[in-house]
């Protein structure tokens, strides 16, 4: 009996010293590592630390989980040093070219610790601050500087177009988004933030409260917190794209009261589109009236919405109808809507958590869009997508649980994921187009097209294998796990915006008006649309494939219609 106790006792021995031993292994190449990033990370300048200053032991312990987010406080660890050359690029981090599985590994990993990082550090430090003596206009602009101002109003006064770029903002870059949309003025806040009017803010401050520099464009100014650098935009910078031009909507029958539903006008004689569409573009109107010599600006309201259209040959120069009957033409100025841009996190953490499920591919972050400016407040995301944070979805950086945010964004499944939500929009499209959408996104980002060759290559059909199980699974799942579901249909959504929106802003318990709704349809597509060529055979899909998508077509028809829900749009029927 005492043989078999002692090779126990030996054995236990020996298990411990080699936990012990793989420990202090963890430990040391954690630390290596640190040490490494902080010197390839860290800025040439007086203000960084040494090598071995910026490598405190609070860094290492909190590697392995030792630390909390308290004693983390305590030790004064800097985030960039825990995102490494995430956050501080040098010449020397530039990522290395390698496998494309691999790099999208090392993207998800960068993704996740950034995640865990804001779970213990909340929302991260705001950018460098320049020196009084750096805090002057940036010289390489064409614009005229305006002057500092203050951004902390309740109402925001530039808010025609507004956009985030976290590494590579620079003044030259807002002015030009500017002057594409016919603004007058670019404002620049925080180092990353852009924002466009035609009218300056109310409240000048002095020139050392803008003292953030511009990500992309070092010892130059972009504002500060609640500070805008304000520059009148005089043209367009060399090789940028051309000013937006505008698009004709229709010929409308006018409203019984013109003074109430057009709240400017301009009459002169031999009045054109661009003299009519530029003088209600100053004014930030989003819609341009012509009716003879008369220019009127206004927005869509309940009077005058943009789907009451009529015949446009009784809009002819000389018509008579024209002239008897009130018409008009209807032109969309480059200007935004902005009665619906204002965005904001929630007051106070929100009681019911939602989820915006749907499959990749299926308009998820378009619907994000349309629900930020319908409701007023940011939408969250399960993930991190540097792009979208950078086209205004400031929800993208808040950490996904926190209850700041209307919804969160997810393609997940499965019964565990699912079950974490209080309610969901199950957001549903054709597979056929969101397979196509998902593996453009895949090969060319959010708004470009998968070259040729992607889809003659061997990728696309193991593509549609892998994912077409996935576009039914996704949906039986949250059918099956849903605490409380509201199924909408991208085609539904896209063929009736205002009515379908209403019915998700209802879901979601937020109350709005009418015209913020119209303003929401008048901004509808965004910053979302593919831009370049398609691809030659816009439905790639051999007879294999389609039966494989058919089949769970069907599947997901019948399940939608066991749980009391109307079936897929007749588009989906199997082809």
């Amino acid at each position: 009996m005492a043989k078999p106790f002692f090779r126990l006792q030996k054995f236990l021995r020996r298990t411990q010293f080699l936990l012990f031993f793989l420990t202090a292994a963890y430990l040391m190449t954690g630390s290596l590592l640190l040490l490494q990033r902080a010197r390839v990370g860290l800025p040439p300048g007086p203000r960084a630390p040494g090598p071995l200053q910026a490598l405190p032991v609070a860094a290492v312990a909190l590697g392995v989980g030792l630390l909390d987010s308290r004693a983390l406080h305590d030790a004064r660890v800097s985030p960039e040093l825990l995102l490494g050359v995430d956050v501080l690029r040098g010449p020397l981090a530039r990522p290395r070219p390698g496998p494309r599985w691999l790099r999208s590994r090392n993207s998800e990993l960068r993704q996740l610790r950034r995640r865990w990082f804001h779970h213990f550090m909340g929302d991260p430090p705001g950018p460098p601050a320049l020196s009084p003596e750096a805090s002057q206009p940036a010289t390489s602009s064409r614009g005229t500087y305006v002057g500092c101002f203050s951004d902390d109003g309740q109402e925001r006064t530039l808010k025609g177009a507004v956009f985030f770029d976290l590494r590579k903002m620079t003044v030259a870059h807002c002015q030009d988004a500017c002057a594409e949309r016919s603004y007058i003025y670019a404002g620049l806040e925080a180092g990353a933030e852009c924002y466009c009017g035609n009218r300056l803010p109310a409240m000048s401050v002095g020139p050392e409260e803008c003292n953030h520099e511009c990500k992309g464009e070092k010892s130059s100014v972009c504002g500060g917190v609640g500070r805008l650098s304000v520059y009148r935009v005089e043209e367009l910078q060399p090789g940028s794209r051309k000013r937006r031009t505008v698009t004709y909507r229709g010929c409308f029958r006018l409203p019984e009261n013109i003074t109430h539903a057009f709240p400017n006008s301009l009459v002169q004689a031999n009045v054109t589109v661009e003299t009519c569409s530029g003088f209600c573009s100053q004014k930030e109107f989003p819609l341009a009236i012509l009716r003879g010599w008369e220019c009127y600006c206004a927005y869509s309201t309940p009077q005058f919405n943009l789907r009451d259209a009529v015949d446009s040959s009784l809009c002819g120069q000389e018509s008579e109808a024209q002239r008897l009957a009130e018409y008009c033409e209807v032109y969309q100025t480059p200007v935004q809507d902005t009665r619906c841009t204002d965005r904001r996190f929630l007051p106070t953490k929100s009681k019911v958590f939602v989820a915006l499920s749907s499959f990749p591919g299926a308009g998820n972050t378009w619907a994000r869009h349309l629900i930020e400016h319908a409701t007023g407040f940011y939408t969250g995301s399960y993930y991190f997508d540097g792009t979208l944070y950078n086209k205004g979805f400031k929800g993208e950086k808040d950490h996904w649980r926190s209850r700041r945010t209307i919804c969160v964004k997810t393609h997940e499944s499965g019964r565990r994921e699912i079950e974490m939500f209080d309610s969901a929009i199950l957001l549903i499209r054709n597979p056929y187009r969101s397979l196509v959408a998902e593996f453009n996104r895949k090969c060319a980002g959010h708004l470009g097209y998968a070259a040729d060759r992607n889809w003659k290559s061997k990728e696309w059909p193991d593509f549609v294998n892998s994912y077409a199980s996935w576009w039914s699974s996704h949906v039986l799942d949250w059918l099956k796990y849903g605490k409380r579901l509201l199924v909408v249909h991208y085609e539904e959504l896209r063929r009736s915006l205002v009515p379908t929106l209403r019915e998700m802003v209802a879901f979601l318990n937020v109350s709005v008006s009418e015209e913020r709704l119209l303003c929401v349809e008048n901004n509808k597509e965004g910053s979302f649309r593919r831009r370049g060529r398609r691809p030659h055979d816009p439905e790639p899909f051999t007879p294999e494939m389609k039966n494989l998508i058919n089949g769970y077509i069907r599947t997901v028809d019948q399940a939608l219609r066991d749980h009391n829900w109307a079936g897929l749009p007749r588009e989906y029927v199997p082809r």
